[in-house]
């Protein structure tokens, strides 16, 4: 028995501890917002925050989560108000969205952590997320956008 705390929610899964966190959102949770990209760790489909640090959660077994605390797409959001890098990427019309869970999550951490980020830190912050439509220029749009009021607060969870 694992315990782990989801989008504010505590959540006790029995699973095999070599099970990923992915699978264990996506199946288990039926948290779908975490999307499975590559499995290898190397496109950030499926990035998640565990205790407020953003991970590919591809590569985090499941035992390695007990007693912490894991952010999904589905949490970043407070009380029905976007977030406002989800807000962002919305305006900035991303393409098909495949990426943009992962990536939100991730840029919401660096202006967490920056909370004016120049180009270059969001270019390199952001350089784990692919992005299969080349929608680059619009995630930079999108982070600057959402570099403002409320941006770089903690990260809420309903």
């Amino acid at each position: 028995m694992i315990e782990l705390t989801v989008n504010g929610t505590s959540h006790t899964v029995s699973s095999d501890p070599r099970r990923t966190l992915l699978d264990v959102l996506r199946e288990d949770l039926k948290l779908t917002g975490t999307k499975y990209g590559c499995g290898e760790g190397a496109c950030g489909a499926c990035t998640v925050l565990l205790d407020g640090q953003p991970v590919v959660s591809c590569l985090v077994l499941i035992g390695e989560v007990q007693g912490r605390a894991v952010t999904t797409i589905e949490g970043l959001a407070a009380e029905d108000v976007l977030h406002p890098v989800q807000e962002a990427l919305v305006a900035e019309g991303m393409q098909c969205g495949y990426c943009v869970p992962g990536m939100a999550l991730l840029a919401a951490a660096l202006l967490r952590q920056t909370p004016e980020p120049t180009d270059e830190e969001i270019v390199r912050w952001m350089g784990g997320s692919l992005c299969r439509c080349g929608g680059y220029r619009a995630v930079l749009r999108a982070i600057r956008r959402a570099v403002g009021p409320g941006a770089n607060d903690e990260v809420q969870v309903k």
